[in-house]
Formats: structure tokens, sequence, C-alpha cells
């Protein structure tokens, strides 16, 4: 446990920031998972519709540090094959 008075402040604002990022980080998986169903499920012209969508939550996780700019980068990619494969 923190000791000094900014230390609890620090720890506070830690585990706020880490139940919001959670929350944030789960959205974009939720997104992700629904995008790669609608590609398995063969529907091509939905999935070119929703790859936008997709491509702005993960570059604002990406602005935020929630996930690092080459993985973004990597999931966009790779994302973006599977409509093609």
């Amino acid at each position: 446990m923190p000791n000094t008075s900014t230390a609890k402040r620090a720890f506070k604002k830690n585990k706020k920031n880490r139940a919001i990022n959670l929350i944030k980080k789960d959205a974009l998986k939720a997104v992700i998972k629904e995008y790669k169903k609608i590609v398995v499920a063969g529907k091509g012209d939905e999935a070119k519709a929703k790859l936008p969508a997709v491509y702005k939550k993960i570059d604002k996780a990406a602005k935020i540090n929630l996930i690092k700019k080459n993985k973004a980068a990597r999931l966009k990619s790779r994302l973006a094959k599977k409509i093609v494969n």
C-alpha cells in the first residue's frame, strides 16, 4: 500500500484509469470479433462497409496508447487482408 499522500492519489488514479482502459480494450476486441464473424460468414459487402468503423476504433486506441502504433498497423493490415481471401 502507498505511504505518502501523493502515492495514495496516484494509486487511486491508477485504479480508475485501469478500469477505463479495460472497458475500452474490451470494446475494441468486441468490434474486431464482430468484424471477423462477418468475414467468416462470407458477407464481403457488409465487411467492407464495417472496415472503416473498425479502423477508427483501432486508430483511437493507438492514439491514447491503449495499443502501440505498430500493433494498430498490423491489426489493420491483417483485417483488410481477410476480405480479399
